[in-house]
């Protein structure tokens, strides 16, 4: 007998009921994505990372002083070397690290050489000035001499005169006769010739005799610079302290040869120091003369100016001369490390945010932190300094960003801080 195929029938519900069975499935899918979102924010960032791992800064409105840091030293400004004036043996009167006055003999070289040389023109201007002597003795009798001659030619010329009157007295008398009284007239007109003669060659003969005479005064004269500059040099191979302060370093051994103009020592002024900075050469444009420079040393701080810049790049920096008020230097040493702050720039009321590694990445980018979620920007960077950066664009004040490295980010237009 065959049964009915009621057992295998099943009961169907209407469309109605399924239709809503499936939208509260849909709903709670939603509801349950919705709120997994709102819990973990995975549907908006794209990597995640530890906050404990990077630096937050919050940006604020405020002045800016660009500046650089260095190190350097402090150094002697006056340091001065001595030389050896002549080639010889040194015989040095002082040690490294000895006190020493300005004037004082802090060395002295003997020079064979040159005391000879000073012995030989001493003994050639004794010479000069006897050759001189003698020279003014020979002026003198040639003098004598010249001046017998004129008397003699005067005596001569009176007496003629004397003649000639004797005749035209005898032959108005006709006394002598007219060949007497005519010999007696030439004898005159002879006797004035040698007189005129003998006035002129004296005359001539005393400018010679002056002549001669200054110009062995010159030759003794100019012997005598010699000897004054050989004495000068004798008297230099003492050689002083140009300054007052300590030896710093000694360039030669005692006793040993010296060519001329050889250092022997380096002597440090302790009354006035300077300090020698070590500026990055990228600064090395924004350096000019007269800036302000905190240096630090000894746990304080005094403000010195920049006294001089050197011209040049060693080893990608520029060196730098900083010069301060003395008294303030007290119980400093040369040498001394310093570590030193160079205001380059104020800027007042400027978006500023605290350094760091960030700028690495160029400057035109940061994570702006909303929450749990730092969202990439594009930004724009001013000025900066070594503790601080200024932001031109893309930020406002109190906003808060990423300044660690962003290396790690891999470029990710989010981030969730876990």
């Amino acid at each position: 007998m065959i049964r009915d195929t009621s057992a295998t029938d099943t009961a169907v519900a209407p469309k109605s009921q399924k239709l809503k069975v499936a939208i509260i499935i849909v709903v709670a899918i939603i509801v349950i994505a919705l709120g997994i979102s709102a819990l973990t924010g995975v549907t908006t960032a794209t990597r995640s990372i530890d906050r404990s791992s990077v630096q937050i800064a919050t940006l604020e409105v405020g002045d800016l002083v660009r500046d650089v840091l260095s190190t350097g030293r402090i150094v002697a400004a006056n340091a001065p070397q001595l030389y050896s004036p002549e080639q010889g043996f040194v015989s040095l009167r002082v040690k490294a690290g000895d006190a020493v006055e300005k004037g004082q003999i802090v060395a002295v070289v003997d020079s064979p050489e040159l005391q000879n040389q000073l012995k030989q023109e001493l003994s050639e201007q004794d010479r000069l000035m006897g050759e001189l002597a003698r020279q003014e003795l020979d002026s003198r009798r040639q003098a004598l001499q010249l001046s017998k001659l004129l008397d003699l030619a005067e005596v001569d010329l009176q007496a003629a005169q004397r003649e000639e009157r004797r005749a035209q007295a005898s032959i108005v008398n006709n006394l002598i006769s007219q060949i007497d009284h005519e010999k007696a007239v030439d004898d005159l007109a002879r006797a004035k010739l040698n007189f005129k003669h003998a006035q002129q060659e004296v005359a001539l003969a005393k400018d010679t005799l002056a002549f001669e005479l200054d110009s062995a005064k010159s030759t003794v004269e100019r012997q005598a610079l010699v000897v004054e500059e050989l004495a000068r040099k004798t008297q230099e191979l003492e050689i002083i302290a140009s300054v007052t302060g300590v030896v710093g370093n000694l360039l030669t051994q005692p006793q040993a040869l010296v060519n001329k103009n050889q250092p022997l020592m380096t002597l440090v002024d302790l009354t006035a120091y300077e300090a020698e900075l070590n500026v990055p050469e990228t600064y090395a444009s924004d350096l000019s003369i007269g800036m302000t420079v905190e240096v630090s040393f000894q746990g304080k701080t005094i403000l010195g100016q920049l006294s001089g810049i050197s011209p040049e790049v060693t080893n990608r920096e520029v060196t730098a001369r900083v010069r301060f008020d003395q008294e303030e230097l007290q119980g400093t040493r040369q040498n001394q490390q310093i570590s030193a702050r160079v205001l380059l720039e104020n800027k007042a009321n400027v978006l500023k945010v605290r350094r760091g590694s960030f700028v690495q990445a160029g400057g035109f980018i940061a994570y702006k932190v909303e929450g749990d979620i730092a969202t990439r920007i594009d930004i724009q960077i001013g000025a900066s300094s070594m503790r601080e950066i200024e932001i031109l664009s893309g930020l406002s004040a109190n906003d808060q960003i990423i300044i660690s490295n962003y290396s790690e980010f891999e470029g990710a237009d989010s981030i969730l801080l876990k």
